[in-house]
This record gives structure tokens, C-alpha cells and sequence, in this order.
């Protein structure tokens, strides 16, 4: 019940910040921030129980620096010079404020906090700010929850071949291959919802959305079958960051990241999917764009 409740309060305001519109893309930006600050202090939190000892605050506060600096210049080409700036920034601290013995792990961890999960979920605003980039953001939401869910209840109920029972005991292969069935079928249902949108005899419908908010009407161009092939692909990354971050959650001896969230654990335990689906979602974009 924790869970549903949980998820019945957050999957609403996830969705309202989705379909804000541009004007509100640094209000989006800001909430992935805040997300990714709390995945960053909770990943902290676990490196710490690792043996290592990295300054909290300083790495936490990379991972904003990295958000406002996206905010200040929404340029995908600024991204790589300002991540490098700031891992340097972390490697002098920790050079001048952190025991020599504790060097190499402190700045090893904050730096991978800088990466995981900062840059990782940069990519949500930069999906967010192309232009049908809140149908997007809709479609990697969509096909990681309705993935997530599916393995969760099929593989409670079916479940009997274990996938990686050294990493998560729990996850089964009946449970992987319902989560991708189910990320094609939730897929299949938003683009043809976006056609439907888009039919004469819906004229009326389009027009309320777009007047009241343009950004909700949905957007999927290109044809069918790469949305449903992307789905595939974005759901088997979003199962390999759920199990990365259980490896991350095993190798400091821990059952939840955190405790933020009744019924998930911690933030990292509710995003760590997205962790690798939203990049996948965002290289696959730009290469299909580009190739």
C-alpha cells in the first residue's frame, strides 16, 4: 500500500512538470536537479559504507553546479568541458582537504557521483528541450514504469528462473521479458494515442489541447516500428541500471539506498533504471537524427 501510494502522489507531479511547456523547461531542469542531488547523496551515503570517505557536500554540490551551468547554457556541446571542469574542481579538493590515505577512493567516488547519477540525468532536460521533447520524456517514463511494474508483478507471480541472483535474487527472466513486453505494448499505445490525436474527426479535442496545454499533445514522427525497437532497447537498458545500482546496493551490504520514499527506499532505488535508459533514449535520438 506504501508503494501505491507513494507512486499515486509522485507519478502525477512527474507528470505535471513533464507537460509544463518551454517556458517552464528550468523549472523541469531544477526538479531533475533536486532528483539528482538526493541520488547523489544517497550513492555517497553507500561509498561510504564502502570504505571510502568523500566529501558529501562538495560532490553534491558538482552535481548541481552541473544542472546550473545546463540552465545557464542549454548546449549539449557544453556539457563534456564543464563535467571535466568540475571533476577537476573535485580532485583539488579532495587534493587539499581529504587525508592522503583517503585520496584515490575519495576522489574516485565523487567523481563517479559527478557522473552517476549527474550527467546520467541530464539527459531528461536535454530530451525535454527538443522539440516534441515532452512526448519524449512521456515515452522514457512510460516505458520504464510500465517495464518496471510488469517485472515486478509477473515476476512475483511467475517468476522461477532466477537472471542475477548474485546482484538481485529477486529478478527473474519471466519477470525481464514481461518488463519488455510490457515497455513495447505501453509504446505501442502512446503513438497510436498520438495518432488518434491527430485524426479529422478529433479536430475538436486537439484544439482544447492545444489552447490549454500545447505540450500535451502527444508527438511521435518516424514510423512505428522504430518506436516499438526503441522501446525494446530503452527497457533492456533501464533493467541494466536496476541491476547496476543493486550491485552498487550488494557491494555496501545494504537492502535500500534510502528511506526518502515509503515502499521504493531511497530515490536512487526508484530511479537507477532511468540512470542508463534516459542516455540510451538520448545517443539513440541523436544518432537516428544525425544518421
Amino acid at each position: 500500500m506504501k508503494r501505491i501510494v507513494t507512486a499515486a502522489v509522485l507519478i502525477p507531479i512527474t507528470l505535471v512538470l513533464v507537460f509544463l511547456g518551454p517556458r517552464w523547461q528550468w523549472l523541469f531542469t531544477l526538479a531533475v536537479a533536486v532528483v539528482a542531488a538526493l541520488a547523489g547523496w544517497e550513492y555517497l551515503g553507500l561509498s561510504r559504507r564502502c570504505g571510502a570517505n568523500p566529501p558529501r557536500i562538495a560532490a553534491v554540490l558538482a552535481v548541481v553546479g552541473l544542472f546550473a551551468a545546463y540552465i545557464a547554457w542549454p548546449d549539449s556541446d557544453h556539457l563534456l568541458p564543464i563535467f571535466g571542469i568540475l571533476g577537476l574542481c573535485l580532485l583539488v579538493y579532495c587534493t587539499f582537504f581529504k587525508p592522503v590515505e583517503e585520496m584515490i577512493a575519495s576522489t574516485s567516488a565523487s567523481i563517479f557521483c559527478l557522473l552517476y547519477p549527474g550527467f546520467t540525468l541530464l539527459a531528461l532536460p536535454m530530451l525535454h528541450e527538443q522539440a516534441n521533447g515532452p512526448s519524449l520524456v512521456a515515452f522514457l517514463l512510460c516505458v520504464v514504469w510500465v517495464g518496471d511494474t510488469s517485472a515486478y508483478y509477473v515476476g512475483r507471480a511467475w517468476g522461477r528462473h532466477k537472471m542475477a541472483p548474485s546482484l538481485s535474487p529477486g529478478k527473474s527472466w519471466e519477470g525481464a521479458v514481461a518488463s519488455v513486453a510490457g515497455s513495447i505494448l505501453v509504446a505501442l499505445a502512446l503513438v497510436g494515442l498520438a495518432a488518434l490525436l491527430q485524426e479529422p474527426w478529433n479536430s475538436a479535442v486537439l484544439t482544447w489541447l492545444e489552447r490549454v496545454c500545447p505540450s500535451a499533445v502527444l508527438s511521435y514522427p518516424d514510423e512505428l516500428w522504430y518506436w516499438l525497437e526503441l522501446a525494446a532497447i530503452v527497457n533492456v537498458a533501464g533493467q541494466v541500471g536496476d541491476l547496476a545500482e543493486s550491485a552498487l546496493k550488494r557491494s555496501a551490504g545494504v537492502k535500500d539506498s534510502g528511506d526518502l520514499l515509503p515502499g521504493h527506499g531511497g530515490v536512487l532505488d526508484r530511479i537507477d533504471a532511468l540512470l542508463l535508459a534516459g542516455p540510451v533514449l538520448w545517443y539513440a535520438q541523436v544518432i537516428h537524427q544525425r544518421f
